[in-house]
């Protein structure tokens, strides 16, 4: 039986040469190239045509998105494991979108990723189990969010959209063309109708209901 054809690419030498070690010791796994950024990790997945790419997403030049995004407009026919310290749904969906067949936390990259090339070789998918447990974490903070978001006119919801994205008051005020104090008033106004109370409570109550929103199903 031949050997699993993977490349591994990530922009930090010593987590690579770490994985590199990992892998090494298994004699039904080989790896035919290594890349420090995504346009590398590219050009060896259209040249080599390995069974495997694990990438990880954050890289330099383009990021391990970008690089599916191209993989999955050229078809070429290449399994790929993200590899990654980000645990946000939106982002693990989109690459699932796209034709992912793994998703590994870099926190157990080195005890997992075996497993994850052999189940992603034999055809299926890999996701680290605490991954799993994140998102159904976040599901159960999002249903317990309080404060109706219907309550909140189309301005206020535009404000608490860029509070979701870690904007302050100032560079909403800058991209809405208002004034910094009429965004605080927005703020204010926000946490009095949905009963907010505490320093950082509209910041928690802005990520969880925009992250509810991402993960509740469209009508088509």
């Amino acid at each position: 039986m031949s050997a699993i054809r993977i490349i591994i690419a990530d922009d930090h030498p010593v987590f690579l040469a770490g994985l590199r070690s990992v892998v090494e010791i298994e004699s039904d796994i080989e790896i035919v190239g290594e890349a420090t950024d995504g346009s590398h990790a590219l050009t060896l997945v259209t040249e080599l045509r390995p069974d495997i790419a694990v990438l990880d997403i954050g890289m330099p030049k383009i990021d391990g998105i970008e690089v599916m995004t191209e993989i999955d407009r050229l078809k070429i026919p290449v399994g790929v494991i993200f590899m990654t310290m980000y645990r946000e749904e939106k982002l693990y969906k989109r690459g699932m979108d796209l034709g992912l067949r793994g998703y590994v936390l870099k926190d157990g990259a080195l005890s997992e990723l075996i497993e994850a090339i052999r189940t992603v070789a034999e055809g299926d998918k890999f996701v680290s189990p605490e991954l799993l447990s994140h998102f159904e974490d976040a599901r159960s903070r999002s249903s317990e969010v309080k404060g109706d978001p219907e309550q909140l006119s189309a301005s206020e919801l535009r404000i608490l959209s860029l509070i979701a994205e870690y904007k302050t008051s100032r560079e909403i005020a800058d991209e809405l063309f208002i004034s910094p104090r009429t965004v605080e008033t927005h703020r204010t106004n926000i946490c009095s109708k949905v009963g907010l109370h505490g320093r950082h409570a509209l910041m928690k109550y802005a990520l969880s209901r925009f992250e509810k929103s991402a993960l509740e199903p469209k009508n088509t």
